[in-house]
């Protein structure tokens, strides 16, 4: 049974467990300075750092934040040995059920054939594709903003809701200065 459990960095086991998992699933541009990463875990209210388990058995992360009226999924990744056996799907499913607000998440865009792949992912989990140009900030400094989309789950629209998103995912995710 999927389940999360929230860590943080005096979790030594699980913590190294998830920040090994991040350095192998995201390039490094994709991923905040790991001490700062060790410093929202323990310090930042509406950060929220998982590790998923099933049963017992732990099989990725996820990070998210919380938004009051949305979340907004920073980070989720399963432990490549355990690829491809239905874990990502059954995470969603508990997700949307557990957090019962929309839920918001980057991709990249569907250039190349694993960004497609995981579009079509999150699609066939209920999230919607709003093909508006979004461009997620850069985690460390002299790194280049990323040309993404966001996926929504829920009722938002992104003729009303895009805006709001966008702000709050710059400022407060990525501390862009407007």
């Amino acid at each position: 049974m999927i389940r999360l459990q929230p860590i943080n960095t005096s979790d030594f086991q699980h913590y190294k467990f998830m920040e090994e998992l991040l350095i192998d699933a995201f390039p490094p541009e994709e991923y905040r300075e790991l001490n700062q990463l060790r410093e929202y875990t323990d310090r930042v209210g509406n950060f929220h750092n998982n590790i998923i388990f099933d049963d017992d058995l732990p099989i990725g992360f996820i990070t998210y934040w919380d938004f009051d009226s949305f979340y907004y999924v920073e980070h989720f990744a399963t432990n490549p040995a355990l690829r491809n056996c239905g874990y990502g799907k059954r995470t969603l499913e508990y997700l949307c059920n557990y957090l019962k607000q929309p839920i918001v998440l980057e991709v990249e865009r569907p250039i190349e054939d694993m960004a497609k792949r995981r579009i079509g992912f999150y699609q066939r989990q209920g999230f919607v594709l709003w093909e508006k140009d979004y461009y997620q900030p850069p985690y460390k400094p002299g790194d280049n903003f990323l040309p993404m989309y966001l996926m929504v789950h829920d009722n938002l629209d992104p003729e009303k809701d895009y805006e709001e998103i966008k702000h709050k995912l710059h400022t407060v995710v990525y501390g862009v200065k407007e």
